[in-house]
């Protein structure tokens, strides 16, 4: 697994969520690194990282504890759901926990109307897999919704999209999978490591009723959520983002 290290400090992981790489943190790490040692970590499949088989958040929580140093984890997106699998199958490794824009269930089921309709993950696989480039796209356009900066956040994550044809396609299927399948909520009591929760307000593809579940379901949880800001609110505001992390680890 690649991981990029910078930075002197206390550790503190990055994981980036789906289709991104360790290059979306690029705004965020340059204010970290000042105080933490900084691992900015391409997941399977993603980045400079091959993909990892089976692809499922245990077998990469498995290579990340591998790979990394006890820290605070910081994820975003699949990379909070990641973070938080992480603490449960290794507790002694994690330290502290930032979610940032994450959830415990992507898919809407019965007793959780806060995510996205199961039929939606089907159609996007299916779009995924006939033109992975458009797909990806339109997903970074996706996380911008909603954003008032939204089209300067949109170009910094389209900057960070895998160039035309070098997808790894099954990989971010199986991402995908992920993100359909899991269902993290029976098992926050579970989680003993204080969490800070960061959350854009005008948040479409998680909805902020997810982030106010995990702060009631997790046992040491602080819910902060950012003014005007969509699924990626830490492009563009690098330097609150990194303050409120800060002030959470040195808390």
């Amino acid at each position: 697994m690649h991981v990029k290290v910078a930075g002197n400090g206390p550790d503190l992981v990055l994981l980036h969520g789906w289709s991104m790489n360790a290059g979306v943190w690029e705004e965020v790490a340059a204010q970290l690194v000042r105080q933490f040692r900084v691992h900015s970590v391409d997941l399977p499949g993603h980045g400079e990282s091959p993909a990892c088989e089976p692809y499922t958040l245990d077998a990469i929580a498995a290579r990340l504890a591998a790979c990394v140093p006890r820290a605070t984890v910081c994820g975003w997106s699949l990379g909070g759901q990641l973070a938080l699998r992480w603490a449960m199958t290794h507790p002694a490794q994690v330290e502290r926990i930032v979610l940032i824009a994450s959830t415990p269930r992507f898919v809407r089921g019965a007793g959780w109307e806060s995510g996205m309709e199961a039929a939606v993950f089907d159609a996007y696989s299916q779009y995924l897999l006939r033109d992975p480039a458009s797909a990806l796209e339109r997903f970074a356009l996706l996380q911008a919704h909603g954003d008032t900066d939204i089209r300067g956040v949109s170009r910094r994550l389209r900057t960070h999209l895998p160039a035309r044809g070098a997808a790894d396609v099954a990989a971010l299927a199986a991402g995908l999978q992920i993100l359909k399948d899991t269902d993290l909520r029976a098992d926050l009591a579970g989680v003993g490591q204080p969490v800070l929760i960061l959350h854009g307000q005008r948040d479409t593809v998680v909805p902020p009723a997810a982030a106010e579940y995990l702060e009631r379901n997790l046992q040491q949880s602080t819910l902060e959520v950012i003014a005007d800001a969509a699924h990626a609110p830490f492009l563009g505001r690098a330097h609150d983002v990194a303050q409120r992390i800060a002030g959470f680890c040195h808390g």
